[in-house]
């Protein structure tokens, strides 16, 4: 069976907008160190060149695709190829798909809000603000690479921001939360090269172009190694259980600008690439072991909840809530049809909506409170009525209120498994039940956490602590209004990866 070549629209356009996308913020990011430095206070221009910059290239993205990119095209669009390195196959080769496209998006935007939320940010303000343009720059490249090599030289890119970014501004167990994603993330980088690189050699022909090797489906025993190593190296940034520990410990010592990212953009590149390189690549493997990523997914969801209970430190909790959400994506890339996979990527952008505004809020009443700790704090809501209107808001949104995103997306993921008729009806009724005991945990320990943060008893000491400032009340309508509205109207979402998610799945069912 074979995955079959993806069609490639050449659109000619003269002008290169998706290399303009990914290397304006890297460019731009050269400018921050050369700036003169301020001896006794930060200066605005790192962060204000930062914003700007990222402003101009979230507005090209969504330009860009909403005047160039058609949705209903199931193949590779806006196609930019240039011979890189031609002595190893190394081509700067672009292009977008209705994968990519939401995630670029949601991308350009959560790192734009980031950049929002360090205004406070003053210890070397130049090299802070350049890393995240960088970070920037790498995020859009891994999802819009299409050659392995390049691909997988953006992966590596990315991480290097974040370990500075954690080890540097980060909390007082920095160092150890930094060097323990690193080290996880390395060692998934190398199972990510050897099974990239071992597809690549195994044609008539060397290629690093992803059409190319999608075209090549891959089968047998060296497809099923090809696989697992793609599985357990994108595993680990989704993250997978049990590859997941190096997540609750890089959120509680990040900063929550960082969180931000972590949550609403790392996390979403290992569901990308187990779309994009184990189904779509290795569809016939895929379908073998489409169960046991059922079965991974609904761990996930299950031991990220329970684990959120034992937490008395917010980010922590909510760390492990991304682990049980993510649980979802696993769910509906192991559904083998278009409904689970859709509902996958609906989940992708949804939680990366959602958790970025809670890591956002908690960041905000974290500056007023100096502290994360649970028992701590109590009777929040009344000095801070506003900051929790907002964390109510989208701990709502997390616990898959209807009307917001979080149900939409899980609820697709439900009908996937339930339409699934490759599956027995006993295994479809033990992940339905398994997946809902999850859905029962998430307002469990996210309304607990409310309760405990915002009621109970009144710490004197914060009676008088600022509520939101117009800054921070933008960046999380910015976050919150996205989620009611694909919550409303989800078509807004789905109609830009259909048609892809369709193509994808055609393999699988035939």
């Amino acid at each position: 069976m074979s995955g079959g070549m993806r069609q490639i629209a050449d659109t000619g356009a003269a002008f290169p907008w998706l290399s303009l996308i990914i290397l304006l913020p890297a460019v731009s990011a050269l400018i921050l160190p050369l700036l003169p430095a301020q001896e006794n206070k930060s200066s605005p221009w790192p962060r204000n060149i930062a914003l700007s910059v990222l402003l101009v290239d979230l507005l090209l993205m969504m330009g860009v695709l909403a005047t160039r990119f058609d949705p209903t095209f199931s193949g590779i669009a806006l196609v930019e190829r240039v011979n890189w390195v031609p002595y190893i196959g190394l081509e700067w080769s672009l292009g977008v798909d209705g994968l990519s496209a939401p995630l670029v998006v949601l991308s350009g935007l959560v790192t734009l809000l980031s950049v929002g939320a360090s205004w406070t940010i003053e210890r070397k303000s130049r090299l802070y603000f350049a890393l995240l343009l960088v970070q920037a720059s790498a995020q859009s490249l891994v999802f819009l690479s299409q050659d392995f090599l390049l691909f997988f030289l953006a992966w590596e890119l990315e991480l290097v921001p974040v370990y500075l970014l954690i080890a540097i501004w980060g909390g007082q167990n920095r160092q150890y939360a930094a060097t323990k994603f690193i080290l996880y993330t390395a060692v998934a980088s190398l199972l990510i090269l050897i099974s990239g690189l071992a597809l690549a050699l195994s044609g008539d022909t060397f290629t690093l172009n992803l059409s190319e090797l999608i075209s090549r489906s891959a089968g047998g025993s060296f497809g099923l190694l090809c696989y697992l190593g793609f599985l357990v190296g994108f595993g680990v940034k989704l993250p997978m259980f049990p590859l997941h520990t190096w997540l609750p410990d890089a959120h509680g010592e990040a900063n929550a600008p960082v969180s931000m990212l972590l949550a609403g953009v790392l996390l979403k590149m290992g569901g990308y690439a187990l779309l994009r390189f184990n189904v779509q690549m290795l569809p016939e493997v895929h379908q073998i072991l489409a169960p046991a990523l059922v079965v991974l997914g609904i761990v996930n969801i299950v031991y990220g909840a329970l684990n959120a209970f034992a937490q008395d430190n917010v980010k922590r909790r909510i760390a492990f809530s991304s682990v049980s959400h993510m649980g979802f994506v696993l769910v509906g890339i192991g559904a083998v049809d278009a409904l689970g996979i859709s509902g996958a990527m609906l989940q992708m952008v949804s939680h990366g909506l959602i958790a970025a505004a809670m890591f956002f809020i908690t960041g905000v009443f974290y500056e007023r409170t100096k502290t994360l700790s649970i028992p701590n704090m109590g009777g929040l809501a009344k000095a801070l009525p506003i900051t929790f209107a907002f964390f109510l808001a989208s701990s709502l949104a997390s616990l898959a209120l209807p009307g917001m995103s979080g149900f939409i997306s899980e609820i697709t993921v439900f009908l996937g498994i339930t339409s699934q008729e490759a599956f027995t009806s006993t295994f479809r009724s033990i992940t339905i039940i398994s997946a809902a005991v999850g859905l029962v945990l998430t307002p469990m320990y996210l309304l607990s956490m409310c309760r405990r943060v915002f009621f109970g008893p009144r710490i004197p000491a914060l009676a008088s602590v600022e509520d939101m400032r117009p800054r921070e009340l933008v960046i999380g309508l910015s976050l919150l209004v996205p989620t009611l509205v694909i919550g409303i109207w989800p078509r807004i979402a789905m109609d830009l990866y259909e048609a892809s998610t369709d193509a994808i799945a055609l393999p699988l069912l035939i």
